[in-house]
């Protein structure tokens, strides 16, 4: 299993619109990836960040590939102060 941690730099004062986004395509994957197992959003004194579980390396990639994922990315212009940093991992147990 592939998990990644994916830190997001959201624009100041937009948080409340970047969370409906966020939860809104969260709720896609969670309904739509059949190899994801966990696609959420936490928050903490630095900001946001989203925890990702995948099978494999083809369920990330046919996360990257998704039409929700795609249709999402244009909903979020204007949010974000920047990249996103992630963090691959490979699940140990």
């Amino acid at each position: 299993m592939i998990a990644l941690l994916a830190r997001l730099k959201v624009a100041e004062g937009k948080e409340e619109e970047f969370e409906k986004v966020m939860l809104g395509l969260a709720a896609e994957v969670r309904a739509n990836e059949p190899g994801n197992h966990l696609y959420t959003l936490v928050k903490d004194d630095e900001g946001y960040a989203v925890m990702e579980l995948y099978d494999d390396d083809a369920a990330l990639a046919a996360h990257g590939q998704s039409d929700h994922f795609k249709a999402a990315g244009a909903k979020f212009a204007g949010l974000m102060a920047g990249r996103p940093d992630l963090q691959r991992f490979e699940v140990v147990g």
